[in-house]
């Protein structure tokens, strides 16, 4: 399934999720220009051995280990990866940025993605695979998710559904379309993991997120306008 918009208006300019994109697509443009995708992810990413030891491997990180959490928010492996990241980000964040307020935004969308890579790296150290970097902004952006489906549960989403060989486009309601989404995260676990998907960073940062939404609520509406984006 592959999200193209939603119909929950907003009422102000969504400029904290322009600013996570930019700086998203900056650090890829960084990635691919200058340090290369592999490297990028070994100096960047969140390696579960460093955060684990406090123990800077090889190559020389590009900050000491444990905030290679923070900077492996901002790098993704691959075109697919970030453009499906920001996809997502873009449509979701926006409404949950003008729900909660900018700067509550901000911290919401940090600690959702501390709290997914730390869910990763508890999972990599039990399952024993704890020099795999891990980057992406997924862990973050589903916590986002569960606040857009708390908040807004029947906004619609125009969806792109495919079914082995057809395709069609469908309005989904949001509950179901993040509620389908997180359960195949969860049914990915059981299955053995997607290669190369944090899957119990998606599932810790969803986790984070509906928590986090509950007790923090909205900010106070005011009466404008609502922006059309």
């Amino acid at each position: 399934m592959i999200p193209l918009q939603d119909d929950a208006p907003i009422e102000r300019t969504p400029v904290v999720t322009v600013a996570l994109i930019a700086v998203n697509v900056a650090a890829f443009a960084w990635q691919i220009g200058v340090a290369g995708l592999d490297l990028s992810a070994l100096r960047g990413g969140a390696i579960p051995y460093e955060i684990l030891t406090g123990r800077d491997i090889w190559p020389p990180d590009v900050v000491p280990p444990p905030f290679t959490i923070l900077t492996s928010m901002f790098l993704h492996g691959g075109f697919l990866h970030i453009g499906s990241n920001m996809l997502f980000l873009w449509i979701f964040g926006n409404n949950v940025e003008d729900a909660l307020g900018r700067l509550r935004f901000v911290l919401f969308y940090v600690a959702c993605g501390v709290a997914a890579a730390l869910a990763q790296v508890v999972a990599s150290a039990v399952m024993g695979d704890v020099e795999v970097p891990m980057v992406g902004a997924s862990g973050a952006i589903a916590g986002v998710l569960a606040a857009y489906m708390v908040m807004f549960p029947r906004a619609n989403v125009k969806t792109l559904v495919f079914f082995v060989i057809f395709i069609r486009v469908l309005f989904l309601p949001a509950a179901v379309f993040i509620g389908l989404w997180f359960v195949l995260q969860v049914l990915s676990v059981f299955l053995g993991g997607a290669p190369g998907v944090a899957v119990f960073a998606h599932i810790g940062g969803f986790l984070t997120g509906w928590l986090l939404v509950r007790t923090m609520g909205r900010r106070p509406r005011r009466l404008v306008r609502p922006a059309s984006w």
